[in-house]
């Protein structure tokens, strides 16, 4: 299995030692009065001086600057890139347009989740690839362990890598950058002079993420901010935003111990794809219905469930756990997904969720609990 077998290989190649690593703005973070503390072994604001309610709710409004470098960053390219990708993944990548990028995940033989990542093509045998922070060694690592001797992998380690989230994000790219994206489509990439601008991200707003040698990082950093629609973002927002989205994260929400399936992210799986790990379990799990499913849940009396809260039946019975949990600014409740059981569970039941030993009524909801706001894509576009 992929867990033991990594966590035999792995260890001998992981860093070891107290100290926490740091992107090319940490001084800049410093310098603005972050509340800093670790993630991912790395040195991150959690959130500045006006707080996360303010930070969650600036993005909604305008514009979020956030610091997003520990991601990883690789280029995949050969004459085999694709291939090795399809090797990976279950998703298409024979298929896919110069420019266009898509959402995926490494799978294990028996399904589960390695990491998920947005894989981009940027040419016939080229692509570009984010990782999750907390994977990027490991997935790395993985990756090498399975290149064809005719395809290279690049970790772009002295890059750094901005997300400019909102509804202003675009006015803001073309006056603070004089980028002008106002023809680019969501999930699209480009370039311009040493800027690898993707209109993506984690927050269900328009808005871009800025790939950007780590030399200009903080310039770039301090040109966005002085424009007057740009606040800086902490983590502890980035997360709360996304949670309203229903969006996944790695380690919580999807692990090696959930599918694709199971996830409710099964529409990442190609249509004719064959050959990756874990095909016939998620195969079969597509066919019929998987023993658990990735659900909202809204809590609908006061009180706050985080990961780890379990969840019951209004008779008592069990049905799942919750993954992640907060409290939602936007729709000013309290909201989590989960899994729950498919054969005890469904959309629209109402709930009691465990929190140290108190029961709160919620309700299981489709996901996301708030509409995206990303710019569409054109009719027919790839």
């Amino acid at each position: 299995m992929y867990s033991q077998w990594l966590n035999k290989q792995y260890m001998d190649h992981r860093q070891k030692g107290k100290t926490m690593k740091t992107t090319p703005l940490h001084a800049a973070h410093l310098a603005l009065k972050a509340k800093m503390a670790e993630f991912a072994g790395y040195d991150m604001p959690i959130n500045y001086e006006t707080g996360v309610l303010a930070e969650h709710n600036w993005t909604r409004e305008n514009a979020g600057l956030f610091d997003v470098s520990h991601m990883g960053q690789v280029i995949v390219d050969g004459p085999d890139a694709a291939a090795f990708l399809e090797s990976l993944t279950p998703s298409d990548f024979q298929n896919l347009k110069d420019g266009v990028a898509k959402y995926t995940v490494m799978t294990t033989d028996t399904g589960g989740i390695i990491d998920d990542l947005i894989v981009t093509r940027l040419g016939e045998n080229r692509f570009f690839a984010v990782l999750n922070a907390g994977c990027k060694d490991k997935d790395i690592f993985w990756m090498n362990t399975k290149l064809p001797a005719n395809v290279n992998l690049l970790h772009l380690e002295d890059r750094a890598l901005l997300a400019l989230q909102g509804p202003k994000a675009e006015t803001v790219l073309k006056e603070a950058l004089g980028v002008d994206a106002s023809n680019m489509r969501y999930m699209r990439i480009m370039e311009s002079g040493d800027y690898i601008i993707s209109r993506l991200g984690y927050t269900g707003e328009d808005g871009f993420e800025i790939s950007i040698s780590e030399k200009d990082a903080a310039q770039t950093w301090d040109k966005l901010l002085q424009h007057p629609a740009v606040k800086p973002i902490g983590l502890a927002a980035r997360d709360s935003l996304r949670l309203e989205m229903g969006y996944p994260l790695y380690g919580h929400d999807i692990t090696t111990k959930t599918t694709p399936v199971e996830a409710d992210i099964g529409w990442i799986v190609g249509k004719d794809r064959v050959g990756y790990p874990g095909e016939s379990i998620i195969r079969g799990q597509l066919a019929g219905s998987p023993p658990r499913r990735r659900v909202g849940i809204k809590l609908t009396d006061k009180g706050v469930a985080r990961e780890g809260a379990e969840i019951y039946s209004l008779s008592g019975q069990k049905l799942g756990d919750f993954t992640s949990g907060g409290f939602s600014p936007t729709l000013n409740m309290s909201i989590g997904q989960g899994y729950v059981d498919t054969k005890l569970g469904k959309i629209g039941d109402e709930v009691l969720v465990r929190v140290r030993g108190r029961d709160i009524k919620g309700v299981l909801t489709t996901l996301p609990f708030v509409p995206p706001k990303t710019k569409p894509a054109k009719p027919n576009a790839a």
